[in-house]
């Protein structure tokens, strides 16, 4: 089960024989994009083990990082070491930061984790590791950390994963280029992210720690950065090709001169190579390029598509385009005709209807449709207003929530649950679910009747949300509880076959002519990805096995509450009137375990109904500012297959 979903190549720069010179151009530090983090960490194995190799008559000095980016990374070590490709009797690991107070056998603590990942499972000896040390009393830390500073110094290789606001360590936003190891106080984001490690309290949740500064790390001989995911793009962009600045520590590592960036597709989307290719090198002018290079150039010049000039093309690089596609006239009515195509009303295809430019087929109707919701209400979140229209326009339409959802509710609202079933006169249990409260211990799986009141909360709000709408509680809403999920911590396990089969018997049981899925790609291991890597894959062994009938279903790919899918992607865009706007808001009401106190609401402030009508309504405005006509709010989606 380690086959990972990447979008469909869409056209783009051409890098065969381009100078690397040329094709790094607008980096600062130059970036390798494989298609997902398996890749990538398997080519930042290659150069550590290829490095450790060379290294002769002393040990290899390696600075590793812990946290999620080299969780892959760290399998693929273990693994080579496993077979016999590598040893590491001859490597010294210095890691870069731990927690302050945090004591090594604490599950949560840097030492802990690097140890479970990697140092456990290699040859590494005992000696030749150096973690900082939590437990060392504060009026000693700052010698030690002057002693660690010296065991720091002058590695052969740093390898660090990048934080969401490109911190390196825990060097955060102010920190400088001559900063040295040292303690450092948290900022309330960083313990905000760090709290899904200590039981979502962010109260236990380290206020200090200690880290290797960046003055440190610019000693290395060779730095590689990594990264992974959607959420690191901005991070990406800022530090490869951003100014150097303390508000952005990572960019400072533009100083060393013998440094790479590894990324995956999602984390490089933003670089200008992705964004803009034509201004890099010639291109692989696929229509979906085409439009996406003009809507581009709508938004450089501030001009919708009908009005664009020869002059604008060719003053922003985009000649070539017009050599194989011109003239420019016939280019700018071409993307305005596409991208109107894509707009309808009638997401599940209008009935006796020419529907040779609509982007769902008339026939056959009413259709099935299946929805899978990776929690119990990215459904409504995600694409509310189209579920919406999905059924008001006679659709046997079903929803799926792949997980309970149930680390995802706050204890203050089980006990108001309890609280409230006592005041109705039903069983008393206020005292024994304050019991299981008090007895959490931070960081360690929940206790399972806790975990079940939440998911039953859950899938009370799930059902009362799509109730609001006219769809069939009973018949056609399913809670698949795919086991990957039910760790009872933040920690998931591995995606299985066992995942794998729930998903499969509900398509084979209803043999849905569309199939939507979340197509969010911002954490490798995060739970929207894993469950629509399931659900693709189910699919695909359906194919496998000769299922004829998936021949007829398609596939269309959603995003969540905080990103949207580029234009130049769009293959359908379904427009909400402001009652269906309205409407979409009451069912996200519906989850009122989401609402001002969810346990891990991010760095975005705004509830989830804020984000997603800003999300709609924006995409609303793009549609409008190219000349199509303006509405209140659009879903847009990428359909798949």
């Amino acid at each position: 089960m380690d086959k990972h979903f990447t979008l469909p190549c869409e056209g783009g720069l051409i890098e065969e024989n381009i100078p690397g010179g040329i094709l790094h151009n607008y980096e600062k530090i130059w970036t390798e994009i494989y298609p997902e983090s398996v890749p990538a960490s398997c080519a930042v194995a290659d150069l550590i083990v290829a490095s450790i190799k060379a290294c002769k008559g002393r040990l290899f000095r390696l600075g590793l990082t812990t946290g999620t980016t080299p969780v892959s990374l760290y399998a693929e070590l273990a693994h080579r070491y496993e077979t016999g490709e590598v040893s590491f009797r001859g490597v010294e690991i210095v890691s870069i930061d731990e927690y302050y107070p945090s004591s090594s056998d604490e599950l949560q603590s840097r030492n802990h984790r690097l140890h479970e990942a990697l140092l456990d499972k290699v040859d590494i000896l005992k000696e030749n590791i150096h973690i900082p040390d939590g437990t060392v009393p504060q009026a000693e830390v700052s010698a030690y950390c002057a002693a660690f500073d010296k065991i720091a110094r002058g590695l052969d290789l740093l390898v660090i994963g990048i934080g969401e606001e490109g911190q390196v360590g825990f060097n955060e936003a102010g920190s400088n280029e001559k900063t040295r190891t040292r303690t450092v106080r948290l900022s309330y984001g960083s313990r905000k992210r760090q709290a899904r490690h200590f039981g979502n309290d962010i109260a236990v949740t380290p206020q200090t720690a200690i880290t290797m500064g960046i003055g440190t790390m610019l000693t290395a001989g060779r730095i590689v950065l990594m990264a992974w995911g959607e959420d690191k793009a901005q991070a990406v962009k800022a530090i490869a090709e951003g100014e150097m600045t303390t508000a952005c520590p990572a960019s400072l590592l533009q100083r060393h001169d013998h440094i790479h960036f590894f990324v995956d597709a999602t984390a490089g989307s933003l670089l200008t190579r992705v964004v803009a290719p034509w201004l890099v090198g010639p291109c692989d002018w696929k229509p979906k390029l085409v439009r996406k290079a003009v809507v581009w150039l709508c938004q450089t010049v501030g001009k919708p598509i009908l009005k664009l000039r020869e002059q604008d093309y060719l003053e922003n690089n985009l000649g070539e385009l017009l050599e194989s596609y011109g003239p420019f006239d016939k280019v700018n009515i071409d993307v305005f005709n596409d991208l109107q195509h894509t707009i309808t009303g009638w997401p599940g295809g209008k009935p006796n209807a020419d529907d040779s430019t609509r982007p769902v087929p008339a026939s056959p109707f009413p259709k099935t449709v299946l929805i899978f919701s990776p929690h119990p209400d990215d459904d409504v979140i995600s694409m509310g207003g189209t579920f919406i229209r999905l059924v008001s326009q006679g659709h046997d339409v079903h929803v799926a929530y792949q997980t309970s959802g149930d680390v995802a509710v706050h204890d203050d609202v089980v006990l108001q649950h309890m609280d409230a079933a006592a005041q109705l006169g039903m069983d008393d249990r206020y005292a024994e679910v304050k019991a299981l409260v008090d007895a959490k211990v931070p960081g360690e799986p929940e206790p399972r009747k806790m975990l079940s009141l939440k998911a039953a909360i859950r899938r009370s709000e799930a059902r009362a949300a799509v109730r609001s709408f006219g769809l069939n509680d009973s018949t056609n809403v399913h809670f698949l509880n795919l086991p990957f999920y039910e760790s009872g911590g933040i920690k998931k396990m591995p995606r299985t076959q066992a995942d794998v089969d729930i998903i499969k018997e509900l398509v084979c049981r209803l043999k849905p002519h569309m199939i939507f899925m979340a197509g969010d790609l911002a954490d490798p291991h995060g739970t929207h990805r894993v469950c629509t890597e399931a659900a693709l894959e189910a699919v695909e062994q359906l194919r496998a096995e000769g299922r004829d009938w998936l021949a007829q279903t398609h596939i269309w790919l959603y995003r969540g509450a905080w990103m949207e899918w580029e234009l130049g992607r769009v293959d359908m865009a379904v427009p909400l009137s402001p009652e269906e706007v309205i409407k979409k808001r009451h069912a996200i009401f519906r989850h009122l375990s989401q609402k001002d106190i969810v346990p891990f609401p991010g760095e975005d402030s705004r509830e989830f109904w804020q984000r997603a009508e800003e999300r709609t309504q924006n995409t609303a405005r793009l549609y409008d500012q190219l000349g199509m006509a303006e509405y209140q709010a659009i879903e847009v989606f990428l359909k798949l297959c």
